[in-house]
């Protein structure tokens, strides 16, 4: 239920706070005096298109906050919430948005950043709000399958889940074939480029690493003559002519003599003759170089040409070497099924064959499950409209079966109904009469919303254009659905006021030289005066207090039957 409604700087409200109730709020009030103003914060709340027209006067932005208690752990909005990536925080739920002077919304989910998206998923299936010539679901031919099914309960639900698996795997395998079966001049296309690519990168005859061998090799070998420079100096400096390895042999044999009577110079004695030794060791590993070493411009040449071909084919399909031998693999797997598409279609078509045949038996039993659900909705309707004074009404289900399959089955169906004796049935959408939309869809929120897990509905003045005991009517089927479900009303009658369990007064005040609105919960003596000014308009007097006080006696016992 919603539990806490903050609104800030919206429209001509400046700041409300309002608690409501298990059961049935009503908001009351004059004309004009901004009961929609609240509705329409709520329909934002949920994700509703909004703009920088209801920021009030004079502000940088509006806040709308809206706290949410769910107490059933099974509530589909959880699984929305695990779904966005928000954490559930145990049975709390708090909405909320800011629409700033330029028209943009920032979102909220318990405190996390969310898109309006995401915050119209989650709202939806928390808040169901009707309206007299609001275009919702249940004047929506195309989601009356998915009403129908809700109702019919789990044996349906069951069987719709499995028919849906197949259908998902049945949409994968027409996929497929529609690729396979393309253009034969664009195959045959493919088919040339594959094979083309495939003898030039084969031809060139990659090895994985080969390119950084390579690239070493020719760095030898385009240094070799700095390199050979070097060794040489390094070599003339320790054996030839600079006589360095001498040097330090003759300080390995002074120092030798010396440590033989002398211990303090062991030490610089073993390290002196360890890098003589070392030096020669090195002398002699550098001539060996010095002779081997050869200059081969044609290797060179050589590198160079291997090198540029990797470089081409690189270019052409890849990054790398490792990334050229993978799209070679893949190259040459398409063009496998390319070639033998035939026999690739004649084992597609059989799969699909057998899939169109257990589609075909879990639709059929969709559809029988749904014609049986379908005589029993009507039933229950029919017992709603006469609950409502429309004896007349005729309801019906009508399906209009299809040969394609969708996700649905090959079942089409729409609720129509005729409201008149001797008047033709006609879809819900077409029912002109505002009283008569009313009872219908009063009619049809009182079944569904059982099953529609929806935990705040909202009706924004769907009792106009009726009274007497219609209007009672009416203000028990409202009575009604609050049992399963906190309803939030709008109302002109004082039926419907009657019935509330929480009653709420709007009103309209000047002050600073600026129009706001006020909330105020009303109770005992002055839900008596509101009541009263609701029959009988600006003038109130004893009996129309009296009658009021009546009322209400009244609506508590039928509330009481009714629960």
């Amino acid at each position: 239920m919603l539990k806490e409604l903050s609104i800030k700087n919206f429209a001509i409200i400046e700041e409300v706070s309002v608690s409501f109730t298990d059961g049935l709020t009503v908001l009351t009030g004059e004309t004009g005096a901004g009961k929609s103003i609240i509705i329409d914060a709520v329909h934002l709340l949920a994700g509703g298109r909004g703009s920088q027209e209801f920021i009030r006067h004079g502000a940088k932005k509006a806040e709308l906050e809206g706290l949410f208690f769910i107490q059933d752990e099974k509530h589909p909005v959880f699984n929305k919430l695990i779904e966005f990536g928000i954490e559930p925080d145990e049975d709390t739920i708090i909405l909320r948005r800011d629409i700033n002077d330029h028209g943009k919304s920032v979102c909220r989910v318990n405190g996390r950043l969310v898109t309006i998206a995401i915050l119209r998923e989650i709202g939806g299936s928390l808040i169901d709000i009707h309206g007299q010539h609001e275009s919702q679901e249940l004047m929506d031919d195309r989601l009356h399958i998915t009403l129908l099914d809700q109702f019919a309960g789990k044996d349906l639900m069951i069987q719709k889940e499995k028919y849906q698996n197949t259908y998902n795997a049945y949409k994968k395998l027409k996929k497929e074939l529609t690729s396979i079966n393309d253009n034969e001049q664009q195959i045959a296309q493919k088919i040339d480029l594959y094979e083309y690519q495939i003898r030039e990168i084969d031809a060139v005859q990659l090895n994985e690493g080969e390119e950084e061998t390579l690239t070493d090799e020719r760095k030898k070998h385009q240094n070799y003559h700095r390199t050979f420079e070097k060794i040489s100096k390094a070599y003339e400096a320790i054996n030839n002519e600079s006589r360095g390895l001498d040097w330090v042999g003759q300080a390995m044999s002074e120092l030798t003599d010396v440590a033989s009577y002398d211990d303090q110079f062991k030490e610089p004695s073993e390290t002196i003759s360890s890098t003589f030794y070392s030096l020669q060791e090195s002398a002699y590993y550098l001539k060996g170089i010095l002779d081997e070493m050869e200059f081969d411009e044609g290797r060179l040449n050589e590198i160079e040409d291997r090198l540029a071909a990797i470089q081409s084919m690189k270019r052409k399909y890849g990054s790398s070497i490792e990334d050229i031998l993978v799209y070679r693999e893949k190259i040459g797997l398409e063009l496998d099924e390319l070639i033998n598409r035939d026999e690739r279609v004649q084992m597609r078509q059989a799969e699909l064959t057998k899939i169109e045949s257990e589609l075909e038996t879990k639709a059929s039993k969709l559809t029988k499950l749904r014609k049986s659900a379908a005589v029993e909705l009507s039933q229950s309707i029919l017992t709603q409209l006469r609950e409502l004074y429309m004896e007349k009404a005729t309801f019906n289900v009508k399906f209009s079966p299809h040969n394609e399959f969708d996700k649905d089955g090959k079942d089409s169906l729409s609720f129509y109904m005729s409201t008149n004796v001797g008047e033709p049935e006609k879809p819900l959408s077409k029912i002109a009469s505002g009283g008569e939309l009313s009872r219908m869809m009063l009619a049809l929120k009182s079944i569904f919303s059982k099953h529609q897990g929806i935990t705040s509905i909202i009706f924004d003045e769907v009792d106009t254009g009726v009274s007497g005991r219609v209007a009672q009517a009416i203000a028990e089927k409202i009575s009604s659905i609050s049992n399963s479900s906190q309803v939030l009303c709008i109302t002109h009658l004082p039926q419907v006021a009657a019935m509330a369990d929480q009653q709420l007064l709007i009103a309209k005040e000047v002050l600073d030289e600026r129009t706001t609105t006020t909330l105020t919960e009303v109770s005992g003596k002055e839900r008596v005066h509101e009541l009263s000014r609701m029959m009988s308009g600006a003038e109130i007097t004893a009996r129309t207090l009296d009658h009021a006080t009546e009322l209400l006696s009244t609506a508590e016992e039928r509330k009481k039957i009714n629960k």
